[in-house]
């Protein structure tokens, strides 16, 4: 008789998969447009194996049986989304899934040139309605969706929503090849709890990944790349190590009952391929989202209007607050936005921590509808799990060092404010004015566009501020910052690429010059900074002394 040999992990995930750890929600309270997907989960997926305990053999083939279960029962629902954009019109894919995309090649004069992706769906309902990620489809101009029978059917965007990268499609006359997905509750997912992918990446359809939910609580981006402006978060991120790699975007990741958890959005790599961690968006927030994109074209995030960060044991000595003290401290407030017109106070003062300048004396947020909030990411979590538009909530505040309570009314988020051409956007200008004896850097600059992404060869969701001429004699110059040295023709124009991008700026994300200003402008002259450099494709750390701003620059 063959022998086989089973480890513990093995033993481990079998028993996830014989036992049920997430309570799904049923399709008719998901949403109302999925008629079928009660139907399509009737079947059980995990065998029962009592009289199998002690026998290795019986417990692999339970094991084997129930993935098979699994895959039998979603992959039908998974598609293959294709799309097709004129070249340098939409940011195909965003987080760290770059499709590669496959160009013509040649001269044909007054021929537009086209730039293909690939991504991953599933169908929602028995309407003919495909749910993906937004980066996936964003700016297409040509979707088809290829079920797993090899059916391809042209689609059509219904609706939208960048802030929490989801898009719904529309297939017409798909029939029998419409099996809705049943959707789980994912306030009901554990860490430890079994994972299993499946999408298409690379463009190999039906692929089938195993993992394990690795962490709960994380927080993604929220912007569709093309916007200035705040960026915003997607809350109660799903991590799992499940692989999964370009393609997968728009997936479904599911539990031991081929019940969705959630949509995979994307991954932390440096080599942009699987590294064991991967972000899902939560079934929940699709359940609540995709309804409306099926119904409007749109989904109305609630909006409080401020930018806040977790207040530090250094703040708190700082602002004299009692120790322990946790909370949101209120960097900045939005004008006429629902915060500042309920008259919070954002940070006004500077303290020094460490050496770095931080911003101290604004509100501090302890609670919301007498939940208490900790930390900035539990604030927006509520938000986006208890609020809606137009409604008012009570913030418990800390204002100079006193308790009180403010209410304020949420409004809708700003729409996003598209970025424009590339045309328009080079060359750029010099590093923004400030008055004469602040810091300054002295660099020339850019903010990075996919298609000057593109053209470096990097990821085209990269963010930064390119540098176009360093100032001779600036501190730019002495920290050694490298200035473009190479023309490209974009969109018609000549402009320069090839130089450092900047990210960061002592770990604070940087994605445009009035945002590097801004954080600057956060310094006295003569501090010293670290940014955070992409040279030659590589992240380098680059000290740089920040100088006075000399009185003769415009």
């Amino acid at each position: 008789m063959k022998k086989h040999t089973l480890t513990i992990t093995s033993l481990f995930v079998l028993a996830t998969l014989l036992l049920s750890a997430c309570n799904a929600i049923p399709a008719s309270q998901a949403t109302a447009n999925n008629p079928g997907a009660e139907a399509n989960a009737q079947a059980t997926v995990a065998p029962a194996i009592q009289s199998q305990v002690g026998d290795t053999s019986g417990l692999l083939a339970a094991y084997e049986g129930a993935l098979e279960n699994v895959y039998t029962q979603v992959n039908p629902s998974v598609v293959n989304i294709q799309v097709v954009d004129r070249q340098g019109a939409a940011d195909l894919d965003s987080g760290q899934f770059p499709f590669g995309f496959d160009t013509p090649e040649g001269n044909f004069p007054d021929v537009p040139e086209y730039s293909q992706g690939l991504g991953s769906g599933f169908v929602w309902d028995t309407e003919g309605h495909i749910v993906t990620n937004n980066h996936v489809v964003a700016g297409a101009d040509q979707i088809e969706v290829t079920f797993s029978d090899g059916t391809t059917l042209p689609a059509t965007l219904v609706g939208a929503d960048s802030y929490s990268d989801l898009a719904v499609l529309k297939v017409e006359n798909a029939g029998d090849l419409l099996r809705p997905v049943q959707v789980a509750d994912s306030s009901q997912v554990k860490v430890g709890g079994l994972a299993i992918a499946i999408g298409n990446p690379y463009g190999l359809d039906g692929t089938m990944t195993l993992g394990i939910i690795s962490a709960l609580g994380r927080s993604l981006p929220a912007s569709d790349g093309n916007t200035f402006g705040p960026v915003y978060s997607i809350p109660n991120v799903i991590q799992t190590d499940a692989p999964i790699n370009p393609g997968n975007s728009g997936g479904v990741l599911v539990d031991e009952n081929g019940q969705v958890v959630g949509v995979t959005a994307a991954i932390e790599s440096s080599s942009n391929a699987n590294a064991g961690i991967g972000f899902v968006i939560p079934s929940n927030i699709v359940s609540k989202v995709v309804p409306d994109l099926i119904d409007t074209g749109s989904y109305e995030h609630p909006y409080l209007g401020i930018s806040g960060t977790d207040l530090s044991s250094e703040m708190v000595a700082a602002m004299d607050l009692s120790d322990g003290q946790r909370g949101v401290l209120v960097v900045t407030a939005t004008e006429d936005g629902p915060a500042a017109k309920a008259g919070i106070r954002a940070s006004a003062d500077m303290a020094t921590v460490d050496g770095l300048d931080v911003p101290v004396g604004g509100d501090v947020i302890t609670g919301i509808n007498g939940q208490p909030i900790k930390k900035m990411n539990e604030l927006i979590a509520y938000l986006n799990d208890q609020t809606e538009v137009g409604q008012t909530v009570t913030l418990s505040l800390l204002r100079d060092a006193e308790e009180t309570t403010l209410d304020v009314t949420l409004e809708a988020r700003p729409s996003s404010t598209p970025v424009p051409s590339v045309v328009e956007t080079l060359p750029e200008v010099r590093e923004p004015a400030t008055e004469s004896g602040s810091a300054w850097l002295g660099i020339w600059g850019a903010q990075l566009t996919p298609e000057i992404a593109e053209a470096m060869n990097l990821s085209d969701d990269q963010q930064g501020v390119l540098v176009l001429q360093v100032e001779n004699g600036s501190p730019a110059e002495e920290a050694g910052l490298q200035a473009s040295d190479e023309e490209v023709t974009l969109s018609g124009q000549t402009v320069m690429i090839g130089g450092d991008i900047i990210t960061a700026l002592d770990g604070n994300p940087v994605s445009s010059l009035d945002e590097l200003r801004s954080l600057i402008q956060t310094y006295q002259p003569d501090t010293e900074v670290t940014l955070s450099v992409l040279r030659n494709g590589e992240t380098v750390e680059v000290p740089v002394i920040l100088a006075e701003r000399p009185s003769n620059l415009p």
